[in-house]
C-alpha cells in the first residue's frame, strides 16, 4: 500500500521527515523503512512535521491523520 499524502503525492518520503522512523530524512539510511511502507506498514509520522500520526487499519486498507496536515489513506487516489 502507499502514502498518499494531502497533496496528492504518492511516494512515502515526501517531506523532510521519514514517514516510518519520524528522523530527518538527510539524517540516517531510511532503506528499511521504505521496505516496511512498502509491503504492509502505514506511515507512523508525518513526513511534512515528524508528528506521530493516529493510525487506524482496517481489512480494506489503513488511514493516517496528522493534527497539522489532515489524512492519508491508502486507498487509490480518485479523480
Amino acid at each position: 500500500m502507499t502514502f498518499r499524502p494531502p497533496d496528492g503525492g504518492s511516494h512515502p518520503h515526501l517531506g523532510t521527515y521519514c514517514s516510518w522512523c519520524g528522523k530527518p530524512e538527510p539524517e540516517a539510511d531510511h532503506t528499511y523503512c521504505q521496505k516496511r511502507l512498502a509491503l504492509i506498514d502505514p506511515p507512523r509520522f508525518c513526513p511534512q512535521c515528524a508528528r506521530r500520526m493516529v493510525v487506524q487499519v482496517t481489512p480494506a486498507g489503513w488511514t493516517a491523520r496528522c493534527s497539522r496536515h489532515g489524512e492519508s489513506t491508502s486507498a487509490p487516489a480518485t479523480s
